[in-house]
């Protein structure tokens, strides 16, 4: 396997695989853009997006999975930022209860747990 790493002359690019960072460590919050931790009987998920108004980002459940988008739209600039992402949670969440928060370039969501961890269909492993 070929390490993501940077080299100097692409270090400085917005490339768009960058939009939440990188998916190789999953732990650390500057390379994701994004921080997923459990408190309190509820999910806790902040989402590092600097720069967009609270008008410009949509929230959606559906399906036990959280739609988050934000689009921005720069016309002195003449650009045009998108980003997307997708979670699902391990845990049945009481949908009617989820709460968004949108302060200093950090969206925080906070998804209440309804149970234990969801249900699924087992799959048999072969030796």
């Amino acid at each position: 396997m070929v390490p993501n790493t940077p080299t100097t002359w692409t270090s400085g690019l917005d490339l768009p695989n960058r939009l939440f960072g990188s998916q190789a460590n999953r732990t650390n919050r500057t390379e994701n853009g994004y921080e997923l931790y459990e408190e309190d009987d509820q999910f806790v998920l902040t989402i590092d997006l600097p720069g967009y108004e609270p008008e410009e980002i949509s929230l959606r459940w559906h399906d036990g999975r959280l739609n988050v988008s934000a689009e921005h739209v720069d016309d002195e600039r003449g650009r045009r930022e998108q980003t997307h992402r997708t979670f699902r949670m391990p845990k049945d969440v009481l949908d009617d209860d989820i709460e968004a928060s949108y302060r200093n370039g950090v969206l925080e969501i906070t998804l209440p747990i309804e149970g234990e961890f969801t249900a699924g269909k087992q799959i048999p492993i072969e030796s």
